[in-house]
């Protein structure tokens, strides 16, 4: 007799992504021996991954390991992190850790710029930390325990904040060393898994937080589409985010590549400072805005402060120019045009900062508290 359905969901999952394409069997993907960590909050999705990655790595030739997140955020974070690796001890995974952030408070200007909120504000203690405990196990790869579920919640929060097509796109499957194999599975799986596995999944108090947009979403927004539009609705945001992410893709490639020819490319040009506003305004506005954001986050800006209104007026100095003075840039960078190039002008402590900000990743997990998402700073 094999196992429950919604483990074997879950372990299938796992196996597809270490063994798939960037797994096991891609060029440059994982090597019999490598370590791989799962970020573990101690909620039922990550629990069950963390379970799934014990089971599946060994089988894989793959070393497993754990690390827990404590964001100090609640009065008994410190135990809710000793009891997951007690339980990520227990699934047989090793190396095992905690590691304590500290996670930037209101009026504070941290790493990656202004103060964002609460959940962009533990999201970027968390993902440094995954980096550092990656770097000093010497981890090939960090999974994490993102469902369809937080993929839905992430492309309505998109739309209600007006992002544009890259934040739609929502969490991708990979993304450098972090993994994302429950991104086709429900959060109804993960806890059924757990059950049958004998498993008791945290429930974070901040899940369930009515002063975070993510928990509105969760608890009322989805639902209540379900009600009026019928079941299916997260799994077609979810497909949504899949196709916007292509299209993105691609237009992220075609912007690398306009940027190269414009520094490059051009007889006379190669090691002028700055950007020729002629060839800029060449350029489609979708690929346009997209180089003119890239030269602003290679100055300095923090990419969590560089908002669309920022890229708009610098955008401005190419298609509307009209001798008005230049924008000045989250992270202390300014954009001005001269000589009809547009000049990015970092201060050292931008740079200092954008250094110390990258790269951030892009969610889950942690003990002490943090809602939700990749894009909003999340947990289970």
């Amino acid at each position: 007799m094999g196992p429950d359905p919604s483990v074997a969901a879950v372990r299938l999952a796992v196996r597809r992504v270490l063994g798939g394409p960037g797994g096991l069997s891609g060029p440059d993907g994982l090597a019999e021996g490598d370590l791989v960590l799962v970020a573990c909050s101690g909620g039922a999705d990550s629990l069950s991954l963390a379970a799934a990655l014990a089971f599946e790595a060994p089988r894989l030739g793959l070393r497993a390991g754990g690390i827990t997140v404590d964001h100090g955020l609640q009065p008994e974070s410190a135990a809710q992190a000793s009891r997951v690796v007690a339980v990520l001890a227990k699934l047989g995974l090793d190396p095992v850790r905690s590691v304590r952030v500290t996670v930037a408070r209101p009026g504070t200007h941290g790493a990656a710029g202004p103060y964002q909120g609460p959940e962009a504000a533990a999201r970027t203690a968390r993902y440094a930390a995954l980096d550092a405990a990656a770097a000093a196990d010497q981890a090939a790869a960090v999974v994490l325990g993102h469902t369809l579920d937080d993929q839905a919640e992430t492309v309505l929060l998109g739309l209600a904040r007006g992002s544009g097509a890259r934040s739609l796109a929502g969490m991708a499957e990979r993304s450098g060393r972090y993994l994302r194999p429950l991104l086709g599975l429900r959060r109804a799986q993960t806890r059924a898994a757990c059950t049958a596995l004998g498993l008791e999944p945290w429930d974070d108090p901040h899940n369930a937080d009515p002063g975070y947009a993510r928990v509105r979403v969760r608890s009322r927004l989805l639902p209540a589409l379900e009600d009026e539009l019928g079941p299916g609705v997260a799994e077609a945001l979810a497909r949504t985010a899949g196709q916007l992410r292509a299209d993105a893709d691609l237009l992220d490639e075609l912007a690398a590549t306009a940027a190269r020819e414009l520094t490059d490319g051009q007889p006379g040009q190669a090691g002028q400072p700055g950007l020729p506003v002629a060839g800029l305004a060449a350029l489609p506005g979708a690929i346009r805005g997209r180089v003119l954001r890239a030269a602003a986050l290679a100055a300095g800006a923090p990419a969590g402060a560089l908002a669309q209104r920022h890229i708009t007026e610098i955008d401005a100095l190419v298609t509307g120019w009209h001798g008005q003075r230049g924008v000045d840039l989250p992270g202390g960078v300014r954009c001005r045009r001269q000589c009809d190039r547009l000049l990015f002008d970092a201060s050292a402590s931008a740079g200092l900062r954008a250094a110390e900000a990258e790269p951030v990743g892009q969610h889950h997990v942690g003990s002490g508290g943090a809602v939700g998402s990749e894009e909003q700073g999340g947990r289970d």
